[in-house]
């Protein structure tokens, strides 16, 4: 190949074709034109009306060689290198689902034409993995179609963008050399029914999932401060939490958890497919608008929200997965990405913590998000002063104060703004700060309901008058929150469209598309005979903190109830499944995303079932497998 820098194609533009006569394209997304692409539904790729995947990278191409040429699809992957674990296609006409088995490089079951060539995470493959279809075996060597990698014109009069070379051991064995030194091959999945050789892909042994909680014994140390006072952040948040400490309560001060790196594993799994789960869902309700009834939201915003959506820039950055995690399964019970708590905790304090009173096992999950968080706001698009929109509360403050020291890092400009205080318009209709500085991008600690709420009774709840109303309109009176969300020339952070994976009412409809995906919960809009016999947990469809949650056991016998602001809210009926319990404690285990991906990890803890806003953080541990076996607690 040559690999000229002028021979780069740019984003869209044909590399070549693979046999079947199916095209690959550059996936360059540097050179992708905003007007042939201006909305995230343009980065969509459909074949005969079936999702292929992103345009245009390897999974897109992989799924839609095989369906153009045999017919069957696999299922949404969060990685390309997940790959290697699924187990059947999908054969589209039919419907039927067909076997699928793995064989990891070195195999003496050989690769055919058609096998999907699947690269482990890592090095040219960070995060990702790679996946190629193989398009010729012979003894010497394979040769592979492809995109998402390098972006140029395949060989002249070729159909195959590379060619590896290959060894066949004594024993048989076939060997690919990959020829990325810093990537590694794992193997090849093929579509048979014969599975000789084929790799066994056991779940993981389920004792590793359960949680272990210890207490240190560090009362020397109690009284000696550990936070930073001259960082503003860890300064406002000793403050809130009335000293150095991680929990407010005393008896859970020393208290600590560890899990498995087979647990942690999981988690970032099932954090990853179930973001891309999410984000199918959001597009799905979108699209049919029979569905966004659920949602309660004002007719009128809609049009913003898929505004919201379609505009590929207004990227999500953050947002925090709430698991119950035990030997009984991992499982999901909401998606919260419109305004997320804990990550000051997890990202600075459970690591200062464990370092000043001695906590030695394993390492710290939360280690990595200050960066992931870093990388995210890197790639956010803001080009001028972002403003932080909080209110005046303690917590909003060193939450603003960390996610502002975040930003700096990132090159990123930033100024707090306190609610709407000294905001007032500019003579084009803009919106000013204090300090006449025009607003246009935000970063905000309010979740996207409390606008909505602020709408609802400017219009009395008035249904003519919500329809009515005019989102981001200027007005006689000063600025309001709403109206600096809403504008159409400020872009905020997280975007609008976070609403509907927020919103409780995606679970029945998660439920509907993804039935029996693993980490699913059974949910529905009414109450069922499948949940009665399963216990169920009613939950308002916009809610925060835990508030106005019942949980009721197969028996229909209250387990435990919380009270709020929200009961006046449609509900939603979710399958029961409770939190593991340690030492008196409900453990819940909450990860974290940074521009869709995992990026961390952390636990709370209450004597209440239902964690809420008052349920404490405790340092979470994660301990290699072997030494996770041998402890008892």
């Amino acid at each position: 190949m040559n690999n000229s820098a002028s021979f780069k194609e740019k984003f869209g533009g044909v590399l070549g074709y693979a046999p079947g006569n199916v095209p690959a394209y550059s996936s360059d997304y540097e050179t992708a034109d905003d007007e042939e692409l201006p909305t995230r539904q343009s980065y969509r790729s459909y074949c005969n009306g079936i999702y292929m995947g992103h345009k245009w990278q390897c999974v897109e191409f992989a799924r839609r060689w095989l369906f153009l040429n045999y017919g069957y699809v696999f299922d949404d992957i969060a990685m390309a290198h997940d790959i290697f674990r699924l187990k059947t296609v999908r054969h589209i006409k039919s419907g039927r689902l067909l076997p699928l088995y793995s064989f990891l490089n070195g195999s003496r079951r050989h690769p055919v034409p058609g096998s999907l060539l699947i690269w482990e995470e890592g090095g040219e493959f960070e995060m990702t993995g790679h996946v190629a279809i193989i398009t010729e075996v012979t003894d010497d060597y394979v040769r592979i179609a492809e995109q998402n990698v390098g972006h140029r014109h395949w060989p002249e009069g070729h159909n195959y963008a590379r060619q590896l070379n290959a060894e066949i051991t004594e024993e048989g064995e076939f060997w690919i050399e990959c020829s990325f030194g810093d990537a590694t091959i794992l193997g090849w999945v093929i579509q048979t029914d014969d599975d000789s050789y084929a790799e066994v892909l056991e779940s993981p042994d389920s004792s590793l999932f359960n949680l272990k909680t210890c207490r240190l014994n560090a009362e020397g140390k109690k009284h000696k401060s550990w936070l930073n006072m001259a960082n503003p952040d860890e300064a406002a948040y000793v403050k809130m939490m009335g000293g150095h400490k991680l929990s407010s309560r005393e008896p859970e001060e020393y208290l600590y958890s560890i899990i498995s790196r087979s647990a942690l594993k999981e988690l970032s799994r099932a954090t990853n497919e179930l973001h891309a789960l999410y984000m199918h869902a959001t597009n799905h309700v979108l699209k049919n608008k029979e569905l966004q009834e659920a949602f309660n939201i004002p007719s009128a915003l809609w049009p913003k929200i898929q505004q919201s959506w379609d505009n590929r820039r207004n990227q999500m950055i953050t947002g925090r997965f709430d698991f119950s995690l035990s030997e009984r399964g991992l499982k999901v019970y909401e998606y919260n990405c419109d305004s997320a708590a804990c990550y000051m905790e997890t990202g600075t304090v459970q690591g200062k913590w464990a370092k000043h009173f001695g906590c030695l096992d394993g390492e710290n999950p939360g280690r990595d998000l200050q960066r992931f968080l870093k990388e995210a706001w890197q790639h956010s698009d803001v080009n001028n002063v972002l403003h932080i929109m909080q209110d005046d509360d303690p917590e909003e403050t060193y939450h603003s104060l960390f996610m502002q020291n975040i930003m700096e890092e990132a090159g990123i400009r930033s100024k707090i703004q306190h609610g709407v205080d000294g905001l007032r318009w500019g003579n084009k209709g803009e919106i000013l700060d204090a300090d006449g500085l025009q607003i246009n991008w935000v970063w905000k600690t309010w979740a996207w309901e409390t606008a909505l709420d602020q709408i609802r009774e400017e219009c009395d709840n008035d249904p003519q008058k919500l329809e009515n109303y005019v989102p981001g309109a200027t007005h006689n009176d000063l600025p309001r929150l709403v109206d600096v969300l809403l504008r159409s020339d400020i872009m905020v952070y997280e975007p609008l469209w976070t609403l509907i994976p927020s919103n409780k009412a995606i679970s029945p409809i998660m439920w509907d598309m993804f039935e029996d995906y693993p980490y699913l919960l059974e949910s529905g809009y009414s109450l069922t005979d499948s949940l009665k016999s399963k216990g169920y947990v009613i939950k308002p469809i916009v809610g925060r903190g835990g508030a106005n949650i019942t949980l009721l056991d197969s028996d229909e016998n209250v387990v435990a109830e919380t009270f709020g602001q929200f009961d006046n809210r449609e509900q939603i009926f979710q399958q029961l499944f409770k939190l593991p319990q340690q030492t008196g404690y409900h453990l819940q285990v909450s990860t974290f995303t940074s521009a869709g991906l995992y990026a961390g990890a952390c636990i709370r803890i209450d004597t209440s079932p239902v964690i809420n806003m008052n349920s404490d953080n405790i340092c979470l541990r994660v301990v290699e497998d072997g030494y996770f076996r041998e402890l008892s607690f």
